[in-house]
């Protein structure tokens, strides 16, 4: 593993929902953990309760964020290019590419076929 994790978005909303099971609890416990800017778009565009979305707030402003660059950019093109895959998942892959966190995902086969890339499923 290496930096650390970048949580996707399916994993937040499962955290907050208390739907992620144990495994994915005790690796967000016992790593440090990061979140892309597109990620925090994805969570908080969603219709939310005023209560969820002041709790989602708060949690992204405590968690350190990686944001868009030129080496993501690029990545995400490298990625598209040669992967079927939706602009916000080679957005993400790319930024656990260049950034070097392990991707922690519930969609694992999303990201399968995307060459050095390390996915952890978050609920094994």
């Amino acid at each position: 593993m290496g930096l650390g994790l970048l949580i996707d978005s399916n994993v937040i909303i499962e955290l907050h929902s208390n739907k992620l099971d144990e495994a994915g609890i005790q690796l967000l416990e016992n790593n440090p953990v990061f979140c892309f800017d597109i990620s925090k778009i994805e969570v908080l565009g969603f219709p939310l309760a005023l209560v969820d979305e002041t709790e989602l707030r708060h949690f992204f402003n405590c968690l350190p964020s990686i944001s868009l660059d030129d080496k993501i950019i690029e990545m995400s093109i490298l990625i598209r290019k040669t992967n079927k895959i939706k602009l916000g998942d080679a957005i993400i892959a790319a930024t656990a590419l260049v950034s070097d966190p392990t991707l922690l995902t519930r969609n694992v086969t999303d990201f399968k076929r995307i060459e050095g890339l390390v996915v952890l499923d978050s609920h094994q």
